[in-house]
């Protein structure tokens, strides 16, 4: 199948090449971005963000070896005090020039019940690392995000989720936590001990306190079928109420300029395994890339082969322990704005973006992604309250990607869209206000929590107002 793409894609690049400055512009737009100094005038070592959107210096880094030494080191630090994990945040959550604080060590299971299902975990473990580590108590986790990268404790901070009819995002499924204030004060909390700082801080943004170990309400460990396959757009929007309904986790990715989707299934089976075969969406992506490249300025033509080759791919099947297929290895980096949407305003809002993407931003070649989310009960959930139909835009990491701003997100404000609170927005304390029913409760909370803003940042003190 490779071999017939390239083939493919060879013949369009001799069509192509009579365009006149095609090469020149491929170049031009390919360049890495400017670097960094790794350090800086005042000796202190360069931290940025997976996408290299947002960099910081701080004065100081700290990485605690457990909880007593976190408690003994924040009431000193300087200021701001920023969790940071992997880094996959988007917006400026993390960048500070006090202190970045490190909860690697803050890893593991402490504990488990195989009759509840339940685990205590260092809130610092990757859910790359948790997977195994659960499956190994026959446990699991019936949702993850695309990436599984993460920290435990940056997922649960920003809002992070996967997918299926009637399954929350990961916070859905914590059941208590322990929090270490910025005065050094350790807080439990859970539905029925201090329950308003468990609803306020549960999605936190990391400005409630440190978050150190949470306790999750998880599945016994399942066999799972993923299955992968092109379908035509139109025919998945039509369909894809149903879907999403037939199968436990369900989501669907649009690819601009084809008028081809690729819905990605995941359902318990009792199959004999059939593990997942080496990466194959890098390949496709780089070909949508290719195609953008050689044809970005006559859509029909970029279509056209497209369609060929997308046509030609088979479904892809693996059969193994969910956490194995959830997540994805996403080794090209990109750039990314996602919205919550009521819903019944899913579909038409998605209408809308591709429709404003294939007229106005030829340039994009990346999918549209789109899931679904339970409603839960955290106060700053993107989902509090309602069950909602995400959709994301990207942009490849060397793109410019103010066509975000410009032609989405208005579309997605309009349809009553909340934001990732780890993706791309421009919302400031008063839109959110309005969007967030407990808002107000939320930041009495923090205030309470934290009332001299020692974890509040730039980009923190605008989402929290004057908080």
């Amino acid at each position: 199948m490779t071999t017939r793409r390239n083939i493919l894609l060879g013949s369009a690049a001799a069509i192509a090449v009579g365009a006149g400055g095609l090469a020149g512009r491929v170049a031009w737009r390919d360049r890495e971005p400017a670097s960094l100094p790794p350090i800086d005038s005042q000796g202190r070592a360069l931290w940025s963000n997976w996408s290299g959107l947002e960099h910081a210096y701080p004065a100081r880094r700290a990485a605690p070896a457990d909880e007593a030494e976190l408690a003994m080191l924040l009431p000193g630090v300087p200021t701001p005090i920023r969790p940071v994990g992997a880094g996959h945040s988007f917006t400026a959550i993390v960048p500070t020039e006090g202190t970045l604080l490190s909860l690697d060590h803050l890893s593991g299971i402490a504990e488990s019940d195989g009759e509840s299902v339940t685990a205590t975990v260092g809130a610092g473990t990757r859910l790359s690392a948790l997977g195994p580590a659960l499956a190994g108590i026959g446990q699991e986790m019936i949702n993850l995000p695309d990436i599984d990268k993460q920290t435990l404790g940056g997922a649960l901070a920003t809002g992070t989720h996967g997918t299926g009819k009637g399954v929350p995002a990961l916070h859905g499924r914590v059941i208590a936590m322990r929090l270490v204030g910025p005065d050094g004060s350790v807080i439990e909390c859970s539905p029925d001990e201090r329950p308003e700082v468990f609803n306020a801080a549960r999605v936190g943004l990391g400005a409630f306190g440190v978050l150190s170990q949470v306790t999750l309400q998880n599945w016994p460990l399942s066999r799972v079928k993923k299955t992968v396959r092109v379908v035509d757009t139109e025919t998945m929007l039509n369909d894809w109420p149903t879907l999403a309904s037939e199968h436990r986790n369900a989501e669907f990715l649009v690819l601009p300029f084809t008028g081809k989707s690729a819905l990605v299934t995941h359902d318990v089976t009792t199959e004999p395994v059939m593990p997942r075969g080496p990466d194959a969406d890098t390949d496709v992506l780089m070909e949508l890339k290719s195609l953008r490249d050689m044809f970005e300025f006559t859509p029909a033509l970029r279509r056209r082969f497209a369609a060929h080759f997308l046509d030609q791919t088979p479904p892809e099947i693996a059969i193994d322990e969910g956490w194995k297929l959830l997540a994805n290895s996403r080794p090209v980096r990109f750039k990314e704005m996602e919205y919550h949407l009521p819903i019944e305003h899913q579909v038409a809002a998605l209408r809308e973006v591709i429709a404003r993407i294939e007229h106005e931003a030829k340039d994009v070649f990346f999918p549209i992604e789109a899931r679904i989310i339970a409603p839960d009960d955290a106060w700053l959930s993107p989902f509090y309250g309602r069950e909602c139909g995400s959709i994301a835009v990207h942009a490849y990491y060397k793109e410019a990607h103010d066509w975000m701003f410009r032609l989405i997100e208005p579309v997605f404000r309009e349809a009553g869209g909340r934001p990732h609170w780890g993706k791309l927005h421009s919302l400031a304390a008063p839109e959110l206000a309005a969007l967030y029913p407990m808002f107000g409760e939320a930041m009495a909370v923090r205030k309470s929590l934290d009332p001299h803003g020692r974890m509040l940042n730039p980009f923190l003190l605008k989402v929290f107002g004057d908080a």
